[in-house]
């Protein structure tokens, strides 16, 4: 069973490789598979893939395809200073206890710039 707080990324999040053949590239986060944890980047991980002929038109062969990477080998991307972890801070007013309203946002460790 996969654990909910694992998942700190989300889909259109800006993300850097930092392992694998395409480390150090950056891209955004195309799709999350939470089963496999696992996230798609659009252009990174390129592996070649036969595809069968559906129709008439359309065209067989061997065609690029993003395959997934496991979600430890990305970070996402702060603005001002690049690859970081993500923390979590409530905004809104900070005399209401605990579990009252508020919002949780996600921080960049680093610097503490919302993400």
């Amino acid at each position: 069973m996969t654990d909910v707080h694992k998942f700190k990324l989300k889909k259109e999040d800006t993300v850097q490789i930092i392992a694998g053949k395409d480390r150090g590239k950056r891209g955004r986060i195309l799709k999350i598979l939470r089963s496999q944890d696992r996230v798609l980047v659009e252009g990174l991980n390129m592996v070649k893939k036969t595809q069968k002929r559906r129709s008439q038109q359309d065209r067989g062969g061997i065609v690029e395809i993003e395959a997934p990477l496991h979600i430890s080998n990305v970070m996402i991307l702060c603005k001002k200073c690049g690859p970081t972890r993500i923390g979590y801070k409530l905004s809104g007013d900070a005399g209401k206890k605990a579990g009252e309203g508020g919002k949780k946002i996600r921080i960049c460790r680093k610097c503490g710039e919302a993400l």
